[in-house]
């Protein structure tokens, strides 16, 4: 039996004062303290909670990120870090946080999450259907000496003139108006590149961002897989931390070539949409997303 006062706490908006009790129960779960990325999802997203009754920080979390056109109604909404204090665990508390979410909160809006083996079962319950797999990858880039140069594809920093023309290419890749997202990118991260052909138009863009020990790429959004290629080259030329990043399973050559220069397979989740039968946009040129908290 769930204790019935639990389930009867009250759900409250997290602000980013509450980033070190959110970056607190990704430690007490296992998780990594990740409070740089904590930090952008409270500021980007809506984070919601439960305040543990013994006054020590949050018992429950969760975040939300909105997609589409500023001032309207979410065209799609993503569901991140869904944790429960370890105490507080298998009591009915994230089933509590997560139906608030998706039966009040956000009702009628399209939502999607990546999910654990472990977090599985219970999104099911609430209307998930799995929709595509991401393979999550990590270890030590090594550069492919012999690999000829892709032909024409010129890798470039990003700068502020190119921001208009990421918005415009990443809203037709992803379906969905991602700017209060995308702008935030140069400050969040530690290196924004894109990529253009021979003619300057632009073929894609990607990112590194520090995670703990790691650095992550993500986003990466590219035409094919020579310009993914090109990109990831070129930003794991940046670091000499060991890379993470979480690749979608039918993208099987970018997969391969990530192993083949020593990155190793960590975990599959499972991509889940309620309300919709798959994610928007064009996911061929989809290839990483900046974290799979955010989609």
């Amino acid at each position: 039996m769930t204790p019935p006062h639990l389930t009867a706490l009250p759900i409250r908006a997290l602000t980013v004062d509450d980033l070190r009790h959110c970056a607190d129960l990704s430690e007490d779960r296992g998780w990594p303290r990740e409070d740089h990325k904590w930090g952008l999802l409270l500021a980007a997203g809506h984070g919601y909670g439960i305040d543990a009754p013994d006054g020590l920080g949050l018992a429950t979390v969760c975040v939300v990120t909105h997609y589409g056109p500023p001032l309207a109604d979410p065209e799609l909404a993503a569901i991140g870090m869904v944790l429960v204090a370890e105490r507080y665990a298998r009591q009915g508390l994230g089933r509590h946080l997560m139906t608030y979410i998706c039966d009040d909160l956000l009702k009628g809006v399209p939502l999607t999450l990546h999910a654990t083996p472990y977090g599985r079962p219970l999104y099911e319950e609430l209307g998930f259907d799995t929709t595509g797999r991401a393979e999550m990858l990590r270890g030590s880039f090594s550069p492919d000496a012999a690999a000829p140069a892709q032909d024409g594809i010129r890798v470039r920093p990003a700068g502020g003139e190119d921001v208009p023309r990421i918005l415009l290419l990443d809203a037709e890749v992803f379906g969905a108006d991602r700017t209060h997202m995308v702008t935030r990118l140069p400050a969040f991260t530690d290196r924004l590149l894109v990529a253009e052909d021979p003619s300057g138009e632009l073929i894609g863009y990607g990112a590194i961002w520090p995670n703990m020990e790691t650095h992550v790429i993500g986003p990466l959004v590219a035409r094919d897989t020579d310009a993914a290629r090109a990109l990831v080259t070129a930003l794991a030329a940046a670091t000499d931390r060991p890379l993470r990043t979480d690749v979608d399973v039918r993208h099987e050559e970018l997969l391969g070539w990530l192993k083949d220069r020593g990155l190793g397979s960590v975990a599959f989740n499972a991509v889940m949409t309620r309300g919709i039968p798959d994610l928007p946009g064009d996911w061929t040129r989809r290839w990483a997303p900046l974290t799979v908290a955010a989609g």
